[in-house]
C-alpha cells in the first residue's frame, strides 16, 4: 500500500512542479511586457463620434412599432452617422451571444455591416502604416477573441506586426485589435491559466484536474509522513 503511496505521491509531485515553473514564467513575463502593446492596440485609434445635434432622427416609437422583439434601444454612431442599435436577444455580457439590428436613425433604412461597411470602420480605427490585405467573416471561436460568441468581420494589416481589426457584424462596433504582440502575450495567458482548451477563462478541465492531482499530492505526503513517524524515521534531538 505505501509503496503506492510513493509513487503517486512522486508523480503528483512532478505535475505540480511543471505547472509552478510555468507559473513562475508567465508571470514574469506578464512584469516585464509592455501592457499597452499585449492587448494589440499599438495601431489602434478611437472612433471619435462626431454627429450633428441639428439632424432630425426618426422617433423611437416609430422603430418599436416596426420591431416589437426589441428588448434594449440605443443611439449610436458609426462613421460620424447616426444609428439606433435595437437589441433583440441579449447576454450577460457584449461577448456573450446577441442579436442586433442597426437602422439608420434619419432615413430608417435597416443596415447590415457587410464588407465594405466592416472595411470602412477597421480604417477608421486604425492609425498604422499597413493596408488592407483581407476581409473576412468568420464565426465564434475567434482565435484572437476566444470570448466573443458573435459572427465578426476580421480585417488584416500587412504591418509587420500582421494587426488584424475584428468588426462586430451584428453592431458594427470594433471588438478590439490584435497583432503579433498581443498572440505573443496570449499564449503565456494561455499557460499560466492552463486555458490549453481555449475556453476563454480559467473555470476549465485542466484547472479541475490540476486541483484533484494537488489534493491527491497533499494527502499522499500526509499519509507518507505518518507512516514514517509511526516507524521513527522522524526524531527529535534532544
Amino acid at each position: 500500500m505505501i509503496i503506492w503511496i510513493r509513487k503517486i505521491h512522486k508523480w503528483a509531485s512532478l505535475l505540480v512542479g511543471l505547472q509552478v515553473i510555468i507559473w513562475v514564467v508567465s508571470g514574469l513575463v506578464f512584469n516585464v511586457i509592455d501592457h499597452q502593446k499585449a492587448r494589440g492596440n499599438t495601431y489602434r485609434q478611437a472612433l471619435t463620434p462626431t454627429v450633428s445635434l441639428n439632424v432630425n432622427l426618426i422617433p423611437v416609437e416609430h422603430l418599436l412599432n416596426a420591431y416589437p422583439n426589441t428588448i434594449e434601444l440605443n443611439q449610436t454612431s458609426i462613421l460620424s452617422q447616426p444609428y439606433y442599435l435595437l437589441t433583440q436577444q441579449q447576454g450577460l455580457y457584449r461577448h456573450f451571444s446577441n442579436n442586433y439590428h442597426i437602422v439608420n436613425a434619419v432615413t430608417g433604412q435597416l443596415t447590415l455591416v457587410d464588407k465594405p461597411l466592416a472595411i470602412a470602420i477597421a480604417k477608421a480605427s486604425y492609425n498604422g502604416p499597413g493596408d488592407i490585405t483581407s476581409a473576412t467573416l468568420i464565426t465564434p471561436p475567434i482565435a484572437d477573441f476566444i470570448k466573443h460568441k458573435n459572427p465578426s468581420w476580421q480585417v488584416n494589416f500587412n504591418d509587420k506586426l500582421a494587426t488584424s481589426v475584428y468588426v462586430e457584424q451584428g453592431s458594427g462596433r470594433v471588438i478590439g485589435h490584435s497583432n503579433s504582440d498581443k498572440r505573443f502575450a496570449d499564449f503565456f495567458y494561455m499557460l499560466h491559466f492552463m486555458d490549453y482548451g481555449s475556453a476563454g477563462n480559467f473555470n476549465t478541465v485542466q484547472i479541475k484536474l490540476f486541483a484533484f492531482i494537488t489534493l491527491w499530492l497533499t494527502l499522499t505526503g500526509l499519509i507518507w509522513t505518518i507512516h514514517l513517524l509511526r516507524k521513527g524515521n522522524y526524531r527529535f534531538k534532544k
